[in-house]
């Protein structure tokens, strides 16, 4: 069982917090769409060259909250598979026509930087269709659950001491993993004592980075539907280790609008029947959702928000298609059959296309520069306020998007009122 982590709890007293200084975001996937996209993006919002469309954090309430800008991120990473982030992030023009040349080639300088600071991620655990995409070389890396954790924490350790950073926060960017085999333990005694086997651990690989960033100091946000940080015994290491993680599976575009759209019908009073949504998509990710296991995963997480928001369950149906010609562009075409006065059935229909690196990546950059904060103002366990980025947040069963959103201004003028922001206490004294 995975169960509920326990939520954040905020530091008290009258402790001087720490100084912001420089951080880095070490990226599960780095060599993914997703990932290649955050860091073509970083450059350009470091060099100035494009405005912060998309991004939460650069709008109010948050530009007073001392956030760290983003020439104060340093950029590292694991992934499994070979190539380079160039060749990756070229791809976003080549095959998707997002991204264009100007901006990848201001940002051919930055990508080569981080390459350098790259390490071959882990497939232990990490299911079938996922170890088909790693190098060869991969699959000469034979080690148990617990020598993996041990690699990873010391790369993290590596990258943070290196570059001189004051705090990490690590963001699983990799493909969706199929569900765990089998259930996991609630204590983190438990599961520690099976990491040694891997056929008595039951952590799979999403959520042996977590245990790895916790015990390297670091935040985790996990941005997929795996496993990750999910289960109880995670979120008390998470606790013991006074860390804040986030997650799970960024909402970025159909599930996004069934968070707006359901409340409204919830509102009205109008019965929603049946809900169906067929999704078609081309990149590396709808490639290994073609896998049956690694899809259910998927569908499990964009499905189930609507019986929370309505207070029923209606009929659903959730499609979910790799169309490879699409490359990064997802197609959602939803149906919604209501009931209205006089028991009259009416539709309603829309379509969503968006690019889904580009959805995505803003909404990381976000992510960091938010649990670091909670990081510097002594928050730690799972950041339930960060809610409206997931479409299954951790430590709150809120799923109106409007009120999720209420969760994070509430945060935010909190820690506002509480003068941790240099900008605001001198504020306050002048």
């Amino acid at each position: 069982m995975t169960g509920k982590p326990p939520v954040s709890r905020q530091s008290t007293g009258n402790s001087i917090p720490a100084q912001r200084g420089r951080i880095g975001m070490w990226l599960i996937g780095a060599k993914g769409g997703v990932a290649t996209t955050v860091m073509t993006g970083l450059a350009s919002l470091a060099q100035g060259t494009v405005a912060p469309h998309g991004l939460v954090t650069a709008q109010e309430p948050f530009t007073s909250l001392d956030l760290v800008d983003f020439t104060e991120i340093v950029v590292g990473g694991h992934d499994i598979r070979a190539g380079r982030l160039e060749d990756e992030a070229r791809r976003m023009w080549l095959e998707s026509r997002a991204i264009t040349p100007e901006v990848l080639d201001a940002a051919a300088g930055y990508l080569h930087a981080v390459e350098g600071r790259l390490r071959p991620g882990t497939i232990v655990a990490a299911g079938d269709k996922i170890r088909e995409l790693a190098e060869p070389g991969m699959a000469n890396i034979v080690e148990t659950p617990r020598q993996a954790i041990d690699r990873i924490r010391a790369d993290i350790e590596a990258f943070a001491a290196s570059q001189s950073l004051r705090h990490v926060v690590v963001v699983n960017v990799a493909s969706t993993e199929p569900p765990a085999m089998a259930p996991i333990p609630t204590t983190w005694q438990e599961v520690a004592a099976g990491l040694d086997d891997a056929t008595r651990c039951p952590l799979p690989a999403s959520s042996l980075y977590a245990v790895a960033a916790f015990e390297a100091g670091a935040s985790y946000v996990n941005f997929t539907p795996s496993t990750g940080s999910t289960p109880v015994a995670l979120g008390e290491l998470a606790v013991a280790k006074r860390l804040p993680h986030a997650g799970c599976d960024g909402k970025t575009g159909e599930t996004l609008l069934k968070s707006v759209l359901a409340p409204m019908f919830a509102a009205r009073n109008l019965e929603v029947m049946s809900w169906v949504g067929h999704n078609i998509f081309g990149n590396m990710d709808g490639k290994v959702l073609d896998d049956p296991r690694n899809k259910s995963t998927k569908v499990r997480s964009k499905d189930h928000l609507l019986g929370s928001i309505l207070g029923y369950a209606p009929q659903t149906h959730v499609s979910i298609e790799y169309i490879r010609s699409l490359g990064d562009w997802k197609t959602a075409w939803d149906h919604v059959h209501f009931r209205g006065f006089l028991g009259t059935p009416m539709t309603f229909q829309f379509t969503w296309q968006g690019c889904d690196s580009i959805l995505a990546a803003p909404l990381v950059i976000d992510l960091v520069r938010l649990t670091e904060r909670a990081q510097r103002a002594g928050e730690y366990g799972a950041l339930s306020w960060l809610a409206c980025f997931f479409k299954s947040p951790l430590g709150v069963d809120e799923q109106d998007f409007s009120k999720q959103c209420t969760l994070l201004d509430d945060w935010a003028d909190r820690l506002a009122a509480s003068g941790d922001s240099p900008s605001l206490r001198g504020a306050a004294q002048s």
